[in-house]
């Protein structure tokens, strides 16, 4: 797929606290798979399309499967204003990584950690915006929980692929229609799929 390429400037500041969420990380050689190429790509696309559609600020999102926090912070250094993201993965040893790798904006109260089964989190309020990109690490069961829990009217952006070799991937899609149809989405507004050398990973934004 060819997207306009919207370069995006990370504070040098930030990228001093990623070293140190590496550095600090008791399995740095888990932290790092964070910053594979195709992790990168993807979040990198998704926030070049987000930064396509909207034109908003002061604007507050929920990441599911948020992991060490890599893509809030590429979403803060965005031209999207975020006045606060929540960053929820369900394993314990993120938290501490992803506050560190967005320690700026911990620091300000624009960014907290959250430890919590995404099929059971408690939303406080109704964020303008969900992402998950982590939809091929979720039975349909599982994903179906999460989706009905989701405030109406939230804007909704899903990403997954078609990389079947993982054992954690249970429920991957052929082709991006596939996953549209999977997904619930009552209003489509973005529906675009990656090459990668490995896989392909399918993007879809709307509302539930």
């Amino acid at each position: 797929v060819r997207y306009q390429r919207y370069y995006m400037k990370v504070e040098l500041e930030d990228i001093k606290f990623w070293m140190d969420a590496i550095r600090n990380s008791e399995d740095r050689d888990r932290t790092l798979e964070s910053f594979w190429g195709g992790q990168l790509k993807s979040k990198e696309w998704l926030v070049e399309t987000l930064q396509r559609h909207h034109h908003v600020g002061n604007v507050s999102c929920v990441i599911f499967g948020g992991w060490n926090g890599v893509l809030a912070n590429l979403l803060f250094n965005s031209t999207i204003g975020f006045k606060h993201i929540t960053s929820v993965d369900i394993d314990p040893k993120c938290a501490e990584i992803a506050n560190t790798m967005n320690k700026r904006y911990e620091m300000e109260g624009k960014f907290s950690a959250v430890t919590a089964d995404m099929c059971e989190y408690e939303y406080t309020d109704q964020p303008y915006m969900v992402i998950n990109t982590s939809c091929e690490h979720l039975t349909q069961q599982q994903y179906n929980k999460w989706a009905k829990r989701v405030p109406t009217s939230t804007e909704v952006i899903l990403q997954s692929n078609n990389y079947f070799e993982l054992e954690e991937h249970v429920n991957c899609s052929n082709s991006v229609s596939s996953f549209e149809k999977k997904s619930k989405l009552k209003t489509l507004l973005v529906k675009d799929e990656l090459e990668l050398p490995k896989y392909t990973r399918y993007m879809l934004m709307g509302r539930f």
